[in-house]
């Protein structure tokens, strides 16, 4: 039998376990990135295993999420960041030069590579044929170090595309459309392979687009083949040499497949408040619009920005509407710059922002009052774009372009036709943003800088066989690590300081939370279906960690966040029944019993004392995962395990 793209770089990287589904298995990492809201959190974890220098072929800490000025914590922690890289021998993209997925596109992912970022977005890389996995920092960190990355080993779906995109229908309508049919947890256990002869007519930072959003499927990760597409952006790029040709079998068996016609896609929208509330864009005609954003890591591009200046050329953006446009990367906003296309979107009335995150991560840009923005970006949670009772939409940039000019969402398609953009056939290289590590003669002597805003790391409590603990909050489904955690210009300045971030933990939620859990000597969360889907940002297991909280007992988690749950030391827990999930209450006092033997046979009894009923709940971890949560989490098992 066959083998897939993934299964075959997996059997290429593979260290430990056995590679077949309900198994786990530890992969060899070549490359890790980092940005610096999960970043700082994942050096100092990595300078407290012990280990000198990072073992990895390539490693880079990107400045992209916090990166507005405001106060000292954020300027602290960058600096931290670049000094603690030179040290260990990580290379650092300065402020400015770019997002952490644009950039690592253009200038480092590698086909056939495996790569791992602390950021739910680092898919994005699979684009040009890269294995790369968003993880927590904990085990970014460790894979820095040069230990192994552990997942379950997952199930494999193929999208196999067929014909060929239409004049302004995107990239963007691909993966919305997948959305539209898997939904936010379809993905989950699951690598997304793109395959068929529609493949052909995509270009890189089109499959960069797809996979990129496939994280909002809640998928392992998702990837395209390496094929001539792919040699060609690499040449593009100065590094043809990088290029290796990879594609799955034609016997390759796939649990699951998924046929799209791309000549039959219209352009589409998710609806708040969430990825996989799908529509046509021509069923929202009559939604008034008062602020578009263009840009983010799903739609930044050279390619997307110049469809964006055609549609906007010798036009005015609508005097009702906000554009606001931050090109991925310095190479792109150089391009622009170079060939007019910048003049372009300033004389119709862009705003230009700088070449980072920004409005995505929710630094700045917040929409009006029950305004409604639409966003080339990949989330649309509530309150992630700063403003609680807002209506965000994500859309492709042709459909951005054209409904800043109406005030109206507007189907691109209504517009007439544009000539494609052409992909170029070089693209201005340009590194001097990125700052080399020291040598190995010289790193002893680099000085690490830490500034006040940096606090020590919270410490998981030893495992106990019984815990009798209140519920400290009941959630539903589909909670987000936005909901657990939120981002924006308020908290991530704090993302080094937990003690200062916990007063915002689930304030989305339940306000009163933070000081429910500091009052209590311990507890429990109780959550729905999908506990934990969004970003892969540790700190939503961190936090609670700092709280007292000791087990998250859900109908089902999302696997990034159930992964930081068990590095942080926290037990992750699962109805047998999912109808038992509303036999708890806020308040109420549960008893979990036999956790010494249920980390290891997969059963924990779990008696709610205040109503008198006893259920049975899963502890669905593997033996790893078992010893880490003895051991009080990965940190303590790492070191345990490096002695």
């Amino acid at each position: 039998m066959g083998q897939t793209i993934a299964q075959k770089i997996i059997a290429a990287h593979l260290v430990d376990g056995t590679p077949q589904p309900g198994c786990e298995v530890g992969l060899r990492i070549d490359q890790t990135l980092t940005q610096d809201a999960t970043g700082t959190m994942a050096y100092l974890e990595f300078e407290a295993m012990g280990i000198p220098r990072v073992r990895t072929e390539l490693s880079v800490a990107y400045i992209d999420h916090n990166t507005l000025q405001n106060g000292f914590m954020n300027a602290d922690d960058h600096r931290f960041i670049r000094t603690v890289a030179k040290k260990i021998g990580v290379r650092y993209s300065r402020p400015g030069n770019g997002i952490c997925h644009q950039v690592h596109l253009e200038r480092f992912a590698r086909p056939g590579k495996t790569l791992i970022g602390s950021d739910s977005h680092t898919p994005t890389a699979g684009g040009i044929g890269c294995l790369a996995i968003g993880a927590g920092g904990l085990d970014v960190a460790v894979a820095m170090g040069g230990g192994a990355y552990y997942i379950p080993y997952p199930k494999s779906v193929l999208v196999r595309l067929s014909g060929a995109l239409r004049p302004m229908v995107s990239a963007k309508d691909i993966i919305l459309e997948v959305l539209r049919i898997l939904s936010v947890k379809g993905g989950v256990g699951k690598i997304v392979e793109y395959g068929g002869e529609g493949v052909k007519t995509l270009t890189v930072p089109q499959r960069a687009t797809i996979t990129n959003m496939g994280a909002e499927l809640g998928a392992t990760t998702s990837i395209f083949p390496s094929d001539e597409v792919t040699r060609a952006f690499l040449k593009a790029q100065g590094r043809e040499e990088d290029y290796i040709p990879l594609c799955a079998d034609a016997d390759a068996v796939y649990d699951e497949v998924i046929d799209i016609d791309l000549s039959a896609l219209a352009p589409l929208a998710a609806c708040p408040h969430s990825p996989d509330n799908v529509r046509t864009v021509r069923s929202l005609s009559m939604t008034k619009v008062d602020q578009v954003c263009i840009g983010s890591c799903t739609n930044s591009s050279y390619t997307d920005l110049m469809a964006v200046a055609a549609i906007l050329k010798d036009k005015t953006v609508c005097p009702d509407v906000s554009l606001v446009i931050a090109p991925g990367s310095r190479q792109v906003l150089s391009m622009l710059s170079a060939n007019g296309a910048l003049t372009t979107l300033l004389n119709a009335g862009a705003r230009i922002l700088e070449s980072a995150c920004g409005p995505c991560i929710g630094m700045g840009q917040s929409p009006n009052s029950a305004g409604v923005s639409l966003r080339t970006f990949n989330r649309n949670f509530e309150g992630r774009s700063g403003t609680r009772d807002a209506g965000v939409y994500l859309v492709s940039p042709e459909t951005a372009a054209a409904s800043c000019l109406t005030g109206f969402i507007t189907d691109p398609t209504t517009l007439g036709t544009f000539e494609p953009v052409p992909m170029p056939e070089a693209f201005p290289i340009n590194d001097n943003m990125i700052d080399l590590p020291a040598s190995a003669d010289e790193y002893e002597s680099v000085e690490v800088l830490r500034g006040p805003n940096i606090k020590p790391l919270p410490q998981a409590q030893p495992l106990t066989d019984t815990m009798t603990l209140p519920c400290l909050l009941k959630v539903g489904d589909n909670i987000t690590t936005d909901h657990i955690m939120p981002a924006g210009s308020k908290i991530l300045p704090y993302r080094s300081n937990i003690p200062h971030l916990s007063q915002f933990c689930f304030e989305v939620c339940d306000p009163d939370f933070p000081a429910r859990a500091k009052a209590a000597d311990g507890g429990f969360i109780v959550g729905g279906a999908n506990y934990g889907q969004g970003s892969s940002r540790e700190h939503a297991a961190l936090v609670p960690l700092y709280l007292g909280i000791r087990a998250v007992i859900a109908v089902s988690f999302a696997r990034i966040h159930k992964a930081n749950l068990v590095n942080a030391g926290i037990l992750p827990l699962e109805f047998e029944d999912p109808a038992d999930y509303e036999a708890v209450s806020l308040g109420d006092t549960l008893v979990l019993c036999g956790i010494d033997e249920g980390v290891q046979n997969g059963r924990v009894t779990l008696t709610n004392q205040t109503t008198g009923r006893t259920f049975c709940l899963r502890c669905d971890i593997s033996s790893r995962q078992a010893d880490i949560i003895r051991a009080g989490g990965l940190l303590n098992y790492t070191r345990e395990k490096n002695r």
